[in-house]
């Protein structure tokens, strides 16, 4: 079963720098679904849209070895700007492989008028994961 997610739109993957360094796109639609409700007759994207879109772009540019990981945690979040709709967030990702195994993802989300947020998320390599 598919996990669930608030967004409508579609992550869309960039060119990597390097297998540690990725990236990617997502466009704020006027039709997305949470905006009506936050804020009526002022939209602002909400924050935890702006972690799902961390995450689902972290899902599909993880590096080899963090690919079949599981979100173990939200480590941070830190909110720094506004996202309308029509924006474009560019989300970039430095990855990096803790000493206890697991892969933490760091990104930067920004939009046009300059950046959005940093989200720090942690994976943790899945049982299947780690006998293969």
């Amino acid at each position: 079963m598919p996990a669930a997610s608030p967004l409508a739109g579609a992550i869309e993957v960039l060119p990597a720098q390097d297998a540690s360094h990725t990236a990617a796109r997502f466009t704020v639609e006027e039709t997305e679904t949470v905006l009506p409700g936050h804020y009526p007759g002022f939209p602002i994207f909400p924050g935890v849209c702006l972690v799902e879109c961390t995450h689902l772009a972290a899902l599909a540019t993880a590096p080899d070895g963090a690919k079949d990981g599981a979100l173990a945690a939200v480590e941070s979040t830190r909110f720094t700007g506004p996202v309308f709709p029509g924006d474009r967030l560019e989300i970039s990702m430095g990855w990096k492989q803790t000493p206890a195994g697991d892969w933490q993802c760091r990104a930067k989300l920004a939009t046009g008028r300059g950046d959005a947020a940093t989200v720090r998320l942690r994976y943790r390599p899945t049982t299947e994961a780690v006998a293969a």
